[in-house]
């Protein structure tokens, strides 16, 4: 696999990130939302066959390649698997050209400091070895803040990046993702102090020492500007975070330089009950308005 190349398209391709991560704990409501009810599957093999199909759907799609979906983040179980005969990540790559990155957190930990922090990943250099293996160019992992809280939010950065070197020892470069709750009365806040984290962490980093942010849509637009020009950040993209696909839009066409990283609002109005055409056309509208929001910046 051509690292240089894959690089250079996650730093000034045109286009968006795919998120094709769902775990074991969101899989039963991205499923429903596909039309697939929980009484179709006996157990979690079964689902997890069920969402395998709606992503190797997805990732066949005309309207899935690299000239508007310039990555897309697998589950664990998703790379372990093929797409059209090939491991998933090759298949992305050499037949699609999108490049492949790998969600590697283990969940949250519960609340403290208004924040969750990421569960610990005592098999991360393992999961890295095996990724790395397999053509993973980088790594997704979330956690959240859910209020305006200075010490919270500088503990959430601080682990995104202290677990962000770790993967770039092995080659691969992280996506770090302290997601802001939507919801929350103090959004604007905490959007102000985890900037001022990102910062502070940004330019603590070695030359060599790369990465990439997956953001909240922020209440003033273009907040993260000073982010997203910095030279330790290859590229700055959004998560949707229970926007609809509309709203998640229109605000990120205001933010000049972020691309979208959309989950949900990738996959709303898909459903296991279309015919392949209407299943490919609604996968390529989606396709193609989030690829507008994107680089209409």
């Amino acid at each position: 696999m051509s690292n240089a190349k894959q690089l250079e398209q996650m730093t000034s391709g045109n286009g968006f990130v795919a998120a094709l991560d769902q775990s074991g704990g969101s899989t039963p409501k991205a499923l429903g939302l596909y039309g697939v009810s929980a009484d179709s599957y006996a157990n979690d093999a079964e689902m997890f066959d069920l969402i395998h199909g709606m992503r190797s759907r997805i990732a066949q799609a005309p309207a899935f390649t690299g000239d508007k979906v310039v990555g897309a983040i697998l589950f664990e179980m998703t790379m372990d698997r093929e797409i059209a005969g090939k491991p998933a990540a090759q298949f992305l790559w050499e037949e699609r050209g999108v490049v492949p990155f790998l969600k590697v957190d283990k969940g949250l930990d519960d609340e403290a400091n208004g924040v969750k922090l990421m569960k610990p990943m005592p098999d991360l250099d393992a999961t890295l070895e095996k990724a790395a293996a397999k053509g993973i160019f980088g790594t997704k992992m979330r956690s959240v803040i859910d209020a305006a809280n200075a010490e919270g939010i500088a503990a959430n950065v601080a682990q995104q990046f202290e677990i962000g070197k770790q993967i770039i020892d092995h080659g691969l470069v992280p996506i770090i993702e302290p997601e802001v709750t939507i919801s929350i009365a103090d959004k604007a806040a905490a959007e102000d102090l985890l900037l001022e984290e990102l910062i502070k962490q940004l330019d603590a980093l070695n030359e060599d020492q790369n990465v990439m942010l997956k953001l909240t849509l922020p209440e003033t637009p273009n907040h993260y500007k000073t982010a997203i020009d910095h030279p330790r950040c290859i590229r700055v993209v959004a998560l949707s975070g229970g926007y609809d696909r509309d709203e998640a839009n229109s605000r990120l066409a205001k933010n000049a330089s972020m691309i979208a990283s959309f989950s949900r609002a990738l996959t709303e109005g898909l459903s296991a009950q279309q015919s392949d055409d209407d299943f490919n056309h609604a996968i390529g509208s989606a396709i193609g308005s989030i690829y507008n929001a994107s680089v209409s910046g």
